[in-house]
């Protein structure tokens, strides 16, 4: 398959290993994006989506589809964003903001806690629906409530649904907007990023379905009582994402819209230290934050040893996603990826439709990432 788009000679290899899954049948359609120095240098995408009617078309450029927990990374930038305007504390109490949040012994959780998925809240307690996940003030109102599941800051526990109505909150009870507004007037607009969080109807026509993966595969996380609780309450289907309350509703931490192109645009600012295309979002300092290591150990969900900085995971060796100390990465279920690498002053990103099992990604995302980082070594 040739894919259509951008790419110079310099990244050949990107453009290689791109089509290389849809030569191998692991793809359906996608988009590829790498920036450098805060310039597009790759702008790929390929194969076929599916529309609303439930018929297949080309991929094409102004495609969108959700990302799932890629969505994390713009709701941490967001706070980045206002702790850099000293706004908000990031080791500061919750409730200094949120004073609800104090309830169920939460007086000295902290921001931090939450962007570092320590919090101890990776699930509710009490029963929810999928139709509980459109109600932000009960999903919220249930989260303040609760006791956390474990001493906070000892331990991370993915928070894959619970995180975006978290910080989200944070962002609401600090700006006076939502989340899903906060990103698009102060993020999205500015550096014209394609990327939604709570999906306007306009946008209907370009957003397409995921692909679920096969049942068995579905199964993810730790076999423990915590993962349990957390990834069955409620259960999560990811057929879910192909309908409109889904793409309307702000799920900051799994219900985020756009494509490749969008996630590196976003991400390039941070890549470039906090600005790019005359665009600020925060200082060259606002973004080191994002190193500052919050928790390195075993998951408590995640099969997976985690290094987390504020917001993001922090390259490792169990999870070696660039060369240089200064990287910073978060995916997607089924298979999205965002990796930045401030050392190199680049961004990369790969979204799909076509889902793998589990939240730790695939292969897929890989061969491109690595054929970017050789580009980038080789002098253009």
């Amino acid at each position: 398959m040739e894919s259509s788009g951008r790419c110079g000679d310099r990244f050949a290899g990107v453009r290689s290993a791109f089509e290389a899954n849809f030569e191998a049948g692991t793809e359906h359609g996608a988009s590829l994006a790498v920036t450098l120095d805060g310039e597009l240098v790759v702008d790929l995408w390929g194969g076929d989506a599916t529309g609303d009617d439930g018929a297949d078309r080309p991929w094409e450029r102004d495609t969108i589809v959700n990302v799932w927990s890629t969505t994390k990374t713009m709701t941490a930038i967001c706070c980045l964003m206002l702790a850099d305007r000293g706004e908000l504390d990031l080791d500061a109490p919750v409730a200094n903001v949120w004073p609800e949040f104090a309830a169920g012994d939460k007086a000295s959780v902290t921001t931090n806690h939450l962007l570092s998925h320590s919090a101890g809240l990776p699930g509710w307690s009490e029963p929810m629906t999928q139709a509980d996940l459109y109600d932000w003030d009960k999903a919220t109102a249930l989260l303040a409530a609760q006791s956390p599941w474990w001493e906070p800051g000892t331990a991370s526990g993915y928070h894959a649904i619970t995180q975006g109505y978290l910080l989200g909150e944070v962002v609401r009870r600090v700006s006076g907007r939502t989340v899903g507004t906060f990103f698009a007037e102060e993020v999205a607009s500015p550096l014209g990023a394609d990327f939604h969080i709570g999906t306007g109807e306009e946008h209907d026509p370009r957003a397409v379905h995921v692909i679920p993966p096969e049942p068995d595969a579905a199964a993810f996380g730790n076999a423990n009582e915590i993962s349990i609780r957390a990834l069955s309450n409620p259960p999560m289907d990811a057929s879910a994402a192909n309908t409109i309350p889904w793409r309307r509703a702000e799920i900051p931490a799994a219900g985020g819209f756009g494509n490749a192109r969008a996630v590196a645009t976003v991400h390039a600012a941070i890549a470039c230290g906090g600005s790019v295309d005359g665009v600020t979002l925060m200082s060259p300092e606002g973004c080191e934050r994002i190193f500052d290591e919050q928790i390195n150990g075993q998951d408590l969900i995640l099969p997976a040893v985690l290094r987390l900085g504020s917001g993001f995971g922090l390259v490792s060796e169990a999870i070696p996603v660039g060369p240089n100390p200064r990287t910073c990465f978060w995916g997607g279920w089924g298979g999205s990826l965002a990796v930045i690498d401030l050392d190199a002053r680049m961004s990369v990103a790969y979204v799909m439709d076509k889902m793998s099992g589990g939240t730790m990604g695939d292969l897929r995302a890989a061969g491109p990432l690595m054929a970017a980082h050789a580009a980038v070594a080789t002098p253009g």
